[in-house]
């Protein structure tokens, strides 16, 4: 979609956004044709995966399914397949590794201390996406400065040190309502808990709504501090004192 095409919808300056995003990607296909998007299915991944796919490009989608997904977020996969005729690559957890996990600390450990979410996260998450990883040289990723704390100093493209590769974050000067404009326009499909209240989604036993005025990842482990709230998937964002807030 280029930007010509999206003026009748957009005001100038998205529709220059978009431009913009679509030769970002164009260029990070250029310099590492082996990279990934990683979709969380989220507003800003379904943004991303209709620019790669409506676009041509072959970049591959992948997401991580925990075994503990709401059912409205895998059923974004059957929305993407039937409105681009792809599959989004699904990576899964080592069953043992979970069974192990569970039958030693119990199904919902993660709520008794950060130390025993994060290894919960770890298992279901970080393990499968370095199977995810492994042999690439980029991936990208749907994070914004202003969804947290975690996340103010988010630079376009980063060294990541912590998965050996380089990492590229698109859309990370673009706030909530240019992600929404778009995908209003454009008409791409989204997890409807976006319509009910629900920002950022993550497993369902550690997403909640959130309430007005509340960070962006406030129902994202809600029972922990904001500057936790990450689960290893991005260890490398910095934690600066200023939480970002919707307005």
């Amino acid at each position: 979609m280029t930007t010509t095409e999206l003026s009748p919808q957009l005001d100038a300056a998205l529709a220059v956004r978009w431009h913009e995003l679509n030769e970002r990607l164009a260029d990070i296909r250029r310099r590492y044709p082996d990279a990934a998007l990683a979709s969380s299915l989220a507003a800003e991944d379904m943004l991303l995966t209709h620019a790669l796919y409506a676009g041509g490009s072959d970049l591959e989608v992948f997401t991580l399914d925990t075994g503990r997904l709401h059912a409205e977020t895998l059923g974004v996969l059957d929305a993407v397949r039937e409105r681009y005729g792809r599959e989004v690559t699904v990576y899964r957890p080592d069953a043992g590794a979970v069974e192990r996990h569970v039958a030693e600390h119990g199904a919902y450990a993660f709520y008794e201390s950060v130390a025993l979410r994060r290894a919960c996260c770890q298992i279901r998450k970080v393990a499968p996406l370095k199977r995810a990883l492994a042999g690439r040289g980029a991936w990208i990723t749907g994070q914004r400065r202003s969804q947290s704390t975690t996340r103010g100093e988010l630079p376009f493209e980063e060294d990541d040190a912590a998965f050996g590769l380089y990492k590229f974050n698109p859309l990370a000067e673009w706030d909530e309502e240019e992600v929404w404009s778009v995908i209003r326009a454009l008409g791409i499909p989204y997890n409807p808990l976006h319509d009910q209240g629900y920002p950022s989604i993550g497993c369902e036993p550690c997403t909640r709504a959130i309430r007005p005025g509340e960070d962006l990842r406030a129902g994202r482990w809600w029972w922990e501090s904001s500057d936790s709230k990450e689960c290893g998937l991005h260890a490398g964002n910095r934690v600066i004192p200023v939480v970002a807030r919707v307005e």
